[in-house]
């Protein structure tokens, strides 16, 4: 039976839709494609801490502040002469052992995030691999971004009191 001319127009304005909704997907694939990336962090283990930690490429350790969630910021102004926050150029996905994210500071920079916390260097460490942030008060407190934990040291048999 030959289809009627009736029904032919109704399927172009579905087909247009579906092509339409085709080159939308195309286009946000595309732009996600062409985002930069940066590898901005890598992890280490620290001894002291008794941890694996992010570090900074160069190897210095990267520390969240307790208080700063969903996009709150406390370290501002005179804070960041001590605490340097971990940006990226506007556009770059920052990548590396874990998944990062970024958020966009009061000032306009892009800051890297760890599970949702923002990241930052902490001018008291003057080596890869020193920790002085860790634990430190003030508005909150400071912690090494922690990924795992280091496995420690077996403790030592305890002498038994009986002889065999």
């Amino acid at each position: 039976m030959p289809l009627s001319t009736a029904s032919s127009p109704r399927r172009y304005p579905i087909r247009i839709a579906l092509l339409a909704m085709l080159a939308l997907a195309l286009g946000v694939a595309g732009k996600a494609a062409a985002q930069p990336s940066k590898r901005v962090v890598k992890e280490a283990e620290n001894t002291a801490l008794g941890r694996t930690v992010l570090t900074t490429n160069s190897g210095k350790t990267l520390y969240s502040l307790s208080v700063e969630k969903r996009g709150k910021f406390t370290c501002t102004g005179a804070c960041l002469s001590t605490w340097k926050p971990l940006t990226v150029p506007a556009g770059t996905k920052p990548t590396g052992p874990v998944r990062l994210g970024t958020v966009k500071r009061p000032e306009g920079k892009t800051q890297v995030v760890y599970k949702g916390l923002p990241l930052y260097s902490f001018m008291g460490d003057r080596r890869a691999g020193e920790a002085n942030g860790e634990g430190l008060k003030d508005v909150g407190t400071w912690h090494a971004a922690k990924v795992g934990t280091v496995s420690p040291q077996p403790a030592p048999e305890p002498e038994s009191p009986y002889p065999y």
